[in-house]
């Protein structure tokens, strides 16, 4: 059996275009071209430290170490074929993970390459959003995005670049092999301005932002960026074109909302990213009682303008409906939605206690129920709240929604998350998450709840798919980044995992959980150095000398620094005594396995297990890998689901 070996590379497929047809007009011609194409494409491959590894029909597949060495070697193969006499060749790149072997290489990365290279046309040099990825930082390369393409037998969109030198060609859209691809509708709601002469009405101008990007993401066929990403650009005055790239969008929606008394008008316009014109623009003047009617009319126009072939029932469906009569309640939703969205402990518990007098007014209206369910699994997830006490109101504020209204899917996401880290029951949270998945396909955090299920239960190449697609929708959220990057780490990609780190912190040097994962990832690269740098910003991040020293002694103890390790364990002594509500059970656990002290490291494994503070992902955290096998943790986390 030939020996299987797994690598991250850069894949270039190419093809002569046309040669089949050369061959039956004039052989010898046909020939000559043949092999000048072939003397060119080994030349550049050598001299940019690729592999060629095969030539099948009229084409060539190659890989490289080096996603820019790629790009440039197939700058240089077209340019040369673009001389006279010019011969057309197709190019198509991507980076992703291969298993390679005697007989060739597999996985999806090669056939992405293979697809992209397949919509290009002669001349062009198309790359993938991931290959993309790699040239931030390389200014001599420049690249045009063509938008993003449904590509046949790849689950996830992809946006496909254009490499811009010479006289190499930039192909436009109408010039791309359309059967070959499906163009991707997508949409951005930034937040609309608050006009009103009141600035505390700015819960009001970002409520009906939510609300019609909520509804976008129920038509089909339209790709909506989250909120978190959406919500970036909040008082930024850029350029549509400059969100659009960010964005990876075709349109933008914005507008302003200017709310006297019981009086509201609503400005929109809908704005191609591509170049900053104006698709269409309204304002609307209505009452107050009216503001469920307006954002439907909205949010229809907009679908409406950017979904193709659409039935008459298609046209004519709402997309919002009135949840309440009552504006009071209504006003408190938007306000209690603005402070849980701040997404710290203080936004958190003011939107519950402002959710919570809603539905003291309207026992009834369900959207509150379930946003504080939500509240509680924010506050129990992230320890600031006893996760029995948090999850227990979650479970039952769920359950109340459930009962009012069947079809909110946040609802669901919250009993999934509570099936997994409370009851430990897989089978109900696949339900739940299914279910929350047909409600809301387009919204980022349903995905990135499932990813936790798939994770749960060692489905890791599905869950990294899960992850690819919820950056997608919210390209510019810290949490959704830095779980790709999880995922990466999770699948033994290490590499991946570390430029997936790196990119979360460009969005935020300071964000504390992607240093403890970058610690891991250089750990488990072998980087060991790199990896102590790491978990010591981590632990410094932290701002507590008794917290985040977990990763820390355990790379202490696998490097020989025993004495480090064991003052790591002295501190975790400490803040047991001083922080009494809080389980470090699991803490002690891993830097014992580090120090190889496996009795005292399955005694609080057990520990943990038994107070329901680890769960699932124990089996799947490469922390893990030294004692998979050990017949005693096999016994410990069997009785875990």
């Amino acid at each position: 059996m030939p020996e299987r070996r797994r690598q991250l590379a850069a894949i270039m497929f190419t093809d002569l275009v046309g040669y089949t047809a050369m061959m039956q007009e004039n052989e010898n011609r046909a020939k000559e071209i043949r092999d000048r194409h072939r003397k060119v494409l080994e030349m550049e491959i050598d001299n940019h430290d690729g592999n060629l590894l095969q030539y099948y029909g009229d084409g060539a597949l190659s890989i490289f170490d080096s996603a820019v060495e790629a790009v440039r070697c197939a700058v240089n193969i077209q340019s040369r074929l673009l001389e006279e006499p010019v011969i057309p060749l197709r190019v198509g790149l991507h980076i992703g993970d291969i298993v390679k072997d005697d007989d060739g290489i597999y996985g999806d990365g090669v056939n992405i390459a293979s697809r992209i290279e397949s919509v290009s046309v002669p001349g062009a040099v198309l790359i993938s959003d991931k290959l993309q990825d790699e040239l931030n930082n390389q200014p001599d390369i420049i690249t045009k995005s063509l938008g993003k393409f449904e590509l046949k037998n790849v689950k996830r969109p992809v946006e496909i670049f254009a490499v811009s030198a010479g006289r190499i060609k930039v192909p436009s859209l109408k010039e791309l092999r359309s059967e070959k691809v499906k163009p991707v509708k997508s949409i951005a709601v930034l937040p609309f301005l608050n006009m009103s002469s009141d600035p505390d009405n700015e819960y009001f101008s970002d409520g009906i932002t939510e609300e019609i990007l909520n509804a976008l993401v129920k038509v089909d066929g339209l790709q909506v960026t989250s909120r978190t990403s959406s919500f970036a650009f909040k008082n930024k005055n850029l350029d549509a074109r400059e969100i659009g790239q960010q964005l990876s969008v075709s349109t933008l929606l914005e507008g302003s909302v200017r709310r006297a008394g019981n009086k509201i008008r609503i400005a929109a316009q809908l704005i191609n990213a591509a170049d900053g014109y104006h698709i269409w623009s309204e304002v609307y003047d209505r009452k107050l009682e009216d503001i469920f009617e307006v954002q439907d009319e909205i949010s229809n126009r907009i679908a409406n303008t950017l979904r193709e072939k659409l039935t008459g029932d298609d046209r004519k469906k709402h997309l919002i409906t009135a949840t309440t009569d009552n504006l009071e309640v209504y006003n408190l939703y938007l306000k209690g939605m603005y402070n849980l969205n701040k997404w710290n402990p203080e936004g958190v518990r003011k939107g519950i206690e402002l959710l919570e007098q809603a539905i003291k007014i309207e026992p009834g209206f369900a959207p509150a129920h379930s946003s504080i369910s939500f509240g509680y699994v924010i506050l129990g997830s992230t320890g600031q709240m006893p996760a029995e006490q948090a999850y227990k109101l979650a479970r039952n504020f769920a359950q109340e929604a459930l009962k009012l209204d069947g079809n909110l899917a946040g609802v669901y996401v919250s009993l999934g998350l509570v099936y997994i880290f409370v009851d430990w029951n897989l089978k109900e949270a696949h339900k739940a998450f299914r279910k929350a998945l047909t409600l809301k396909p387009g919204d980022a955090n349903v995905h990135h709840a499932y990813y936790v299920y798939l994770t749960a239960g060692g489905k890791l190449d599905e869950a990294l798919e899960e992850m690819q697609l919820a950056v997608q929708l919210d390209p510019l959220s810290l949490p959704i980044n830095h779980s790709l990057a999880d995922a990466y780490l999770r699948a033994k990609r290490y590499e991946e995992a570390l430029n997936q780190i790196n990119k979360t912190l460009e969005l935020d040097q300071n964000f504390r959980s992607a240093w403890e994962t970058k610690g891991w990832a250089h750990f488990l690269l072998g980087e060991r150095k790199k990896a102590i740098d790491s978990f010591l910003k981590f632990q410094k991040l932290t701002g507590d000398p008794l917290k985040g020293l977990t990763g820390l002694g355990y790379v202490y103890a696998q490097t020989g620094q025993r004495d480090k390790a064991l003052d790591c364990i002295k501190k975790l002594d400490e803040r047991s005594k001083r922080d009494k509500e809080v389980s470090l059970f699991i803490d002690y656990f891993i830097i014992y396995t580090g120090l190889e002290e496996y009795d005292k490291a399955f005694y609080y494994l057990e520990k943990s297990i038994k107070e329901r503070n680890v769960g699932f992902f124990i089996k799947t955290h490469p922390v893990a890998e030294k004692i998979r096998h050990n017949s005693r943790f096999n016994e410990l986390v069997k009785n875990i689901g």
